[in-house]
């Protein structure tokens, strides 16, 4: 069940996620904007920011109130800023409810990323076989982090 102030997000196929924060109001308000072009805070109807997805509420072990973590939302309404690696709409969801900006999936991606730079230095000392085993190991492992949390 979805509440007032709780971090929201929906799976994009299996590639990423996109996050919230629910207004408990039937709105959320999150970074949107077609691809390509400048993105927004703003607030949408739930149906919108699900287009069709499950959505899924992301819990916290300490976080601020919920009438705090909305005001956190609404004054980012209209600013820009989004960077998909250091500012993206799950960083902004996370500040919201905490106070400090993470992203789960960017760290995956740069294990990911490490993991095939580790690659390719053990391609040029070891051998290409084993570049190839540590890149696919590397790359199973970032991308089944969505799945074991399930």
């Amino acid at each position: 069940m979805v509440a007032r102030g709780d971090h929201v997000y929906v799976c994009r196929g299996r590639r990423y996620t996109h996050h919230g924060i629910d207004c408990g109001d039937g709105s959320v308000i999150h970074y949107a904007g077609p691809r390509g072009s400048v993105r927004r805070v703003t607030r949408t109807p739930l149906d919108v920011f699900a287009a069709g997805s499950e959505v899924r509420v992301r819990s916290y072990e300490t976080r601020l109130r919920p009438e705090d973590t909305v005001r956190q939302a609404e004054s980012r309404l209209g600013s820009m800023g989004y960077h998909l690696v250091r500012y993206n709409c799950e960083h902004f969801a996370a500040w919201c409810c905490t106070g400090r900006a993470a992203s789960s999936q960017v760290r995956r991606w740069l294990l990911a990323a490490q993991g095939t730079l580790a690659s390719l230095v053990a391609a040029q000392s070891f051998g290409p076989h084993l570049a190839v085993v540590g890149t696919l190991g590397a790359g199973i492992y970032a991308m089944s982090g969505p799945l074991r949390r399930r």
